[in-house]
């Protein structure tokens, strides 16, 4: 579906810039052939850019892998993911790995949570009574891991950040909100999908203290003065992105592992994984950029915008929303998407905010239906992709909804 539509965009575009030459606009195909060289440099720059600030996360992770941090967090999950993936035998390596990926995800251990998802899957395919099916418990991991929360978005804050947004972390409490409100939908539609006890001590203790956690933060913001949340949500990301830090490091030197070589073999990493991410980052700003120029992403906008205007409300988050078309379909595509409206609109403008918060709040759907079901060979996904929608939705929703509750100029 990616290829088809990042072809899609292209041809379009010509077809579009064709007309408008024949309608008489002779700077159409100028333009967009500047927006190709503009975009594949933007590319480069923000690629070579988050070099420093990937490397240094990337050291702090590999430190919470090796002090034992994601395993402690494992061991606090498994009994609730022994509740609700009822249909897996108690006795099964499934569960813990199913765990250790949903504390990965959590982390933002992103190198470490494919593998063991894919792990996971295979795993849980050993219990699947039909093959080419999937079962119960792995349509309720896939929607997990498609909704999943991300506590350290790190990859927006740096993105941010290399755009120049005065506070690159004063999305964290509005991307927290709205991704919890993507997995609590996602998890709750899929639990009365398969008659999940949902009264059982566990998972009702774990339910409980969700909703009490999220509605502390959604309620202890909304009585803070209008002027001030967005700067006490800066405020409070960047004091728990640097306690996090300290823990991790006081964690390291308790268990008494070497902390500045285990961070540099992490830190490592970083140079690939920046130069890794260009290609896509490439081709998807350049079919953006070439979209755009044509004038066809802004056609789009603006009629949503008008749309919402007719019917009293406001329109501004409509140039956040190719970034919440694209999400379910491909994460490079969006994280471009969220990119390219920093670009047009400013990094600190309600645009870029809005993308920002949509870009955290859910994975990318498609690609973790293919990936995991395709690893297992699985074809009939059941209702899993309309659930997994269903989560994004919700997600989206929220995002946009928290965008307007945080953001002031």
């Amino acid at each position: 579906m990616i290829n088809a539509l990042w072809a899609g965009m292209f041809l379009i575009a010509a077809v579009t810039a064709l007309i408008q030459t024949l309608c008489g606009n002779t700077d159409a195909f100028n333009l967009i052939v500047s927006a190709i060289f503009k975009s594949t440099q933007t590319a480069v720059e923000i690629s070579i850019g988050l070099i420093g600030i990937l490397s240094f996360w990337l050291g702090i992770l590999k430190l919470v892998e090796e002090t034992g941090i994601a395993g402690k967090i494992s061991e606090k999950l498994t009994p609730l993911f022994r509740v609700i993936m009822n249909d897996v035998p108690d006795n099964s390596p499934a569960i813990s790995t199913v765990v250790l990926n949903m504390a990965a995800n959590f982390l933002g251990l992103d190198n470490a949570a494919t593998p063991t998802g894919l792990k996971a899957m295979e795993q849980l395919q050993k219990h699947n009574p039909q093959k080419d099916t999937a079962s119960d418990a792995q349509i309720l991991f896939m929607i997990l891991n498609s909704s999943s929360i991300t506590f350290i978005p790190i990859t927006i804050f740096m993105y941010r950040a290399q755009m120049g947004a005065s506070r690159p972390t004063d999305v964290f409490i509005p991307i927290l909100l709205a991704t919890s409100m993507s997995t609590f939908v996602g998890f709750l539609s899929v639990a009365i999908k398969q008659r999940i006890p949902l009264t059982n001590k566990t998972l009702r203790k774990w339910l409980l203290g969700f909703v009490f956690i999220i509605s502390l933060f959604a309620g202890g913001f909304y009585l803070i003065d209008s002027e001030k949340r967005l700067a006490v949500s800066a405020m409070l990301g960047n004091t728990l992105l640097f306690l996090l830090i300290c823990t991790v490091i006081s964690a390291a030197v308790y268990k008494r592992v070497k902390c500045y070589e285990v961070f540099v073999d992490g830190a490592k990493e970083g140079f690939d994984v920046a130069i890794r991410i260009l290609p896509y980052l490439l081709a998807m700003l350049a079919a953006i950029g070439v979209f755009r120029a044509a004038g066809i992403l802004d056609l789009l906008t603006d009629g949503i915008k008008y749309l919402c205007i007719c019917c009293g409300g406001s329109g501004q988050f409509a140039d956040a929303l190719p970034t919440a078309l694209m999400k379910p379909l491909s994460g490079s595509g969006a994280r471009a998407m969220m990119i390219e409206t920093m670009q047009t609109f400013g990094a600190d403008s309600f645009a870029a905010f809005c993308a920002s918060v949509i870009q955290g709040s859910t994975e990318t759907t498609f690609y973790v239906l293919t990936v995991y079901f395709g690893a297992v060979n699985i074809s009939k996904t059941r209702y899993a992709l309309k659930y997994a929608l269903w989560a994004d939705f919700a997600g989206i929703i929220a995002a946009i909804a928290v965008s307007y509750l945080f953001y002031r100029p």
